[in-house]
């Protein structure tokens, strides 16, 4: 069974090539009120949005963010936070302090989760309108520069980043696994020898029928060498710790 909203969902494909036709402030206002409408942790409203639109800003952040052209090619580039500096004046009014709930790495987990949730709201509302997009994790590359240029006051953390614009080609759809590989009924099933060497067949073909894509081989190549070295944004446990969050690294 399906409908428009899950036939939407289903055709979701990463746009890394924008036109320049702008994004109206009516269509990109209803994916604000559609990110304010999804669901959040005890209406506490952890997430706050920082538009970029003017185009030396998005060069800007393009380069901060790793170096990716689409930032600077998409008319919208929306930076996802997680955002306690409310809470923290809640607290200030009622003469309590913030600083040990900070200290909870849950604290952070909630905020994250928070974020996941905006963005994927603003994803399906942006392509419900025709609007193509991409996440970016890469925000946090060089987390403190993007806080100074978004003047983020403490408590509020940059998370994720998001590519809006009208698509300028179609990449496809990417493979996914199948749903026996990630959905278990009642417990978790670690035998997933076959499901994967499955899957990495067709992605294997999904990756050669892509002449401008220069990965090979399969996705256990591409997970296993991804995870060749532990990843993470260098300086990030710092940058958390100045913004007032828990650091996992170092929580006791």
């Amino acid at each position: 069974m399906t409908n428009n909203t899950i036939d939407i969902m289903l055709a979701h494909r990463s746009i890394r090539s924008f036109t320049d036709r702008t994004v109206s402030d009516e269509n990109l206002d209803a994916i604000i009120r559609a990110v304010q409408a999804a669901p959040n942790w005890v209406n506490l409203q952890l997430v706050s949005m920082i538009v970029i639109r003017e185009a030396e800003r998005r060069k800007l952040f393009a380069d901060l963010c790793g170096h990716q052209p689409h930032i600077a090619e998409a008319p919208v580039f929306l930076i996802f936070c997680a955002d306690y500096y409310r809470i923290a004046l809640a607290c200030k009014a009622k003469g309590q302090t913030l600083d040990e709930v900070m200290q909870d790495i849950d604290t952070l987990l909630v905020g994250a989760h928070e974020v996941g949730i905006a963005l994927e709201a603003a994803i399906v509302a942006a392509e419900s309108l025709g609007l193509g997009t991409v996440p970016i994790g890469d925000v946090r590359k060089n987390a403190k520069e993007v806080i100074r240029e978004l003047q983020l006051p403490k408590y509020v953390f940059p998370m994720l980043g998001l590519c809006i614009g009208y698509p300028a080609n179609d990449p496809g759809l990417k493979p996914r696994f199948q749903k026996e590989a990630i959905c278990f009924e009642e417990t978790y099933n670690t035998h997933l020898e076959k499901q994967l060497a499955e899957y990495d067949k067709t992605y294997s073909q999904y990756l050669l029928k892509r002449s401008w894509n220069n990965r090979v081989g399969n996705w256990t190549d591409l997970a296993a060498d991804f995870y060749l070295y532990p990843y993470h944004y260098e300086g990030v446990a710092d940058v958390l710790r100045e913004q007032g969050f828990v650091s996992a690294k170092t929580n006791k």
